[in-house]
């Protein structure tokens, strides 16, 4: 009687070790699979925003209120950014981009100066 007990303690033991294996098997899988996606360039500049973006909040959580620039903003517009700037510099558009940016900054600058004297104008009455 105890050869049959320890058989089935034995056959027990190594179905153990079997269901062990394969759920390491598994693991080991599920790993490489995460760390291909974590290598990927989309992936490492996005860990990258998060940390810098973290960082940021930890240093100027003052200056990420509501009415400023919030980190959730910024991450929605810099994949946004990053994809215009890859368009620009694959298609060699940097020049044109740059006076195009010029004459927007001086618009807007012109714009300010406008409201700003207008303001002062109307507070002088």
């Amino acid at each position: 009687m105890t050869t049959q007990m320890e058989r089935d303690t034995l056959a027990a033991s190594k179905a153990r070790l079997i269901r062990e294996g394969e759920l390491q098997r598994v693991k080991v899988a599920h790993a490489k699979a995460q760390l291909g996606m974590a290598m990927r360039p989309e992936a490492l500049l996005h860990s990258a925003v998060d940390q810098a973006s973290a960082l940021a909040q930890a240093r100027l959580g003052g200056l990420f209120s509501p009415g400023g620039l919030s980190v959730a903003n910024l991450k929605t517009v810099l994949p946004i950014a990053l994809t215009v700037g890859s368009f620009i510099m694959r298609r060699r558009l940097l020049k044109p981009a740059l006076g195009v940016g010029a004459v927007v900054a001086l618009g807007v600058t012109w714009l300010m100066r406008r409201k700003r004297g207008d303001a002062s104008d109307a507070g002088g009455d």
